[in-house]
Parts: C-alpha cells; structure tokens; sequence
C-alpha cells in the first residue's frame, strides 16, 4: 500500500535532501513509488511575496535516492492554487481541490483534479472532485482508494469524506467526519486507520475573530467489507495546545501519525491571524502511536518550526518541507528531525 506522507524505506535514507529550488508554503506534499524509486513531490504554493500573484502553478518532485529536485511540468491551468491536498497511488499523483486567489484578495475553491504520471511526464485531467474543497486530508487505502477528508468549501467548512475509486474511476460518499466542520485540520490514513486533529471552525461570537482553533482529535477505523463505512471515535486531546495549519504524516511501519508546526492563532495565506495578529508556529512535535493506542512527545523544541509547511515520515526521521517561519517568512528549507523510535 501506498499512503500519503507514508513513512517508506527510501533506497538511501541516510541521503541529504536539498532545499526546494524556491521557498514555499502551502504546496502538497505528498511521495510516491515509481518501480524501484521513491518520488517526493512539493506542488504549487506561494512564494516569499505572499502576494496573490506569487501563488505558482510549478512543481517539483525529488528521488529520494540522490536528494536532488528537478522541476516537473507545470501543473495545468492559468493560475496556481493554494490548499490542495496530493496523494501517491499506483505510479500517479492525484492533485486534488484548493483554491485560487484573485488580485482583491478573494478565494474560489475549486474542484479540480490534476493527475500526473512521472514515467509519462505529462499531467491530465481526472474526475472532479463532488465538493469542491481545500485544507483538507488526503490519504490512500488497499492501493485502490483515496480519501479527501473534510476541508472549507466555498462557504464553510464541510464534514464531507469525499472517496476516489480508482477501479472505477468515481467518486463516493463515506461516512461523514463525526465532529464540527473543520479545515486546516492535520492527519493521515495508516492502514485501515484515519486519524485527524484540531483546524479552524467558525467561532460564534460576531465580536471576535472569526475562526477559533478546535481542539478535537479523532481516531476512524475504516470498515474492510465496505470501505465507505468509518467508525469514528473520540480520542483524548493531543500534547500541547489546539493548532491549525500542523503539518502530518503517517508511518505504516512505525504505526505512528506525526505531527509538527502549526499555530494555535488561525491565519490566512499571509500567516497573519484572522484576529489581525501574526500567527506564530508551536515548537511542539508529538505523535499518536497506533499499537499503544496513546500520544507520545516527539519535541518540545523543535528547531525552526512551521506553518503551512508539509511533513515526510523516513524509517528514521521525519522531513519538514517548505512553510513559513518565524515572522512569517516563507522558506525553501527541507530540514530533518529524529523521531521516536518504533517500540
């Protein structure tokens, strides 16, 4: 099985990854297995202006065997996007939703599908999403199906779980998220297990800011005999305070979802605050553990951390691709951080 962010045993995982050839934030991120070859790939985004023209339609893919990025062809359409999610499965990757920003400042969440094959080098078009979203979860499961979990649609954020059957090519319903509409949540599929935590809801009160970070965490076992059907269930709250904007990734050999980065003040593309504050990222790193079936501190301290940043799980480390920094500043980093050992 392939899963998106997955921890996967690179051909040379002791290798040194470079910078992404420009800084950004708010790409997908995602990896995928091309016959013996793991692929990372870093898909649009925005550059260090954070203006709605710095918003790119460029993508970049790194084999893991030699750290190395090169440009892929550019991701069709006349304008980048922001807050699309990207999942690995069978040799493709699948670009899905997000939204573009206009010269005033405004956001259309889309529905499109972008398919790339790296053996072909060309992208083509797939079947629409249903709901069009962005910050969303995107993961695989049995090397079949991809799972686009929840998101902000274009009026507010949706319980949806939109499922892609490749088989058939379609798109179905599962069982919709359990808790309030969130976007800018975090989390991963590892097996037959969905876990997902935090992002931004809409807060009540018309006085104050409008989203406010959701502190809910939860756990969804995937039914085998019918994959539309998720029981869905609360887990305790994780370590450190509520965020949005985490960075995660799951690991299939560890039984381990990661999460790093993110801010407890929701904030826009800019990273400034719906409260009009600049958000700041959380040093904290922590992880849920699958067997144990409990959370676990990874850092408290963690070096340089992020927003809108995205996140590879290596057998020994974990990976923090682009995002913005300290300040606000966008940057190309791609920095690595041991985690915890597989018990």
């Amino acid at each position: 099985m392939l899963f998106l962010l997955s921890a996967l045993l690179f051909a040379a995982s002791g290798t040194k990854f470079d910078p992404l050839p420009v800084a950004t934030s708010g790409s997908a991120v995602t990896t995928l297995k091309v016959g013996n070859h793991v692929l990372v790939f870093s898909l649009m985004g925005i550059g260090a202006t954070k203006t709605w023209d710095a918003v790119s339609n460029s993508g970049y893919a790194l084999n893991t065997s030699y750290g190395k990025w090169a440009e892929v062809r550019p991701i069709p359409g006349s304008a980048g996007r922001l807050g699309a999610v990207a999942a690995g499965l069978r040799e493709q990757v699948f670009l899905m939703g997000g939204y573009v920003l206009d010269p005033q400042g405004g956001e259309t969440t889309v529905s499109s599908v972008e398919v790339y094959s790296p053996i072909e080098k060309r992208w083509y078009r797939g079947p629409d999403l249903p709901k069009p979203v962005s910050d969303a979860i995107a993961g695989v499961y049995r090397d079949r199906y991809i799972y686009v979990i929840g998101g902000r649609s274009r009026t507010d954020a949706t319980q949806n779980v939109q499922v892609y059957d490749m088989e058939k090519q379609e798109w179905l319903q599962a069982s919709p998220l359990p808790g309030a509409p969130v976007f800018g949540h975090a989390g991963a599929l590892v097996g037959d297990t969905i876990i997902y935590v935090d992002g931004a809801h809409k807060r009540a009160a018309a006085d104050q800011s409008k989203y406010v970070a959701s502190d809910e965490c939860w756990i969804g076992k995937i039914q085998h005999h019918d994959p539309l059907k998720i029981e869905w269930t609360k887990l305790p709250n994780h370590p450190g305070t509520a965020r949005y904007g985490i960075a995660a990734a799951g690991s299939e050999k560890a039984q381990k979802v990661y999460f790093t980065g993110g801010s407890e003040n929701p904030y826009d593309y800019k990273g400034m605050g719906y409260d009009g504050k600049p958000a700041e990222p959380s040093p904290t790193t922590f992880a849920f553990d699958l067997r144990a079936n409990k959370w676990e501190v990874v850092s408290e301290s963690t070096p340089d951390p992020s927003l809108d940043g995205g996140l590879i799980a290596e057998s020994d480390k974990l990976v923090i691709i682009g995002g913005m920094q300290k300040g606000r500043q966008v940057t190309a980093r791609v920095e690595t951080l041991p985690r915890a050992k597989a018990k």
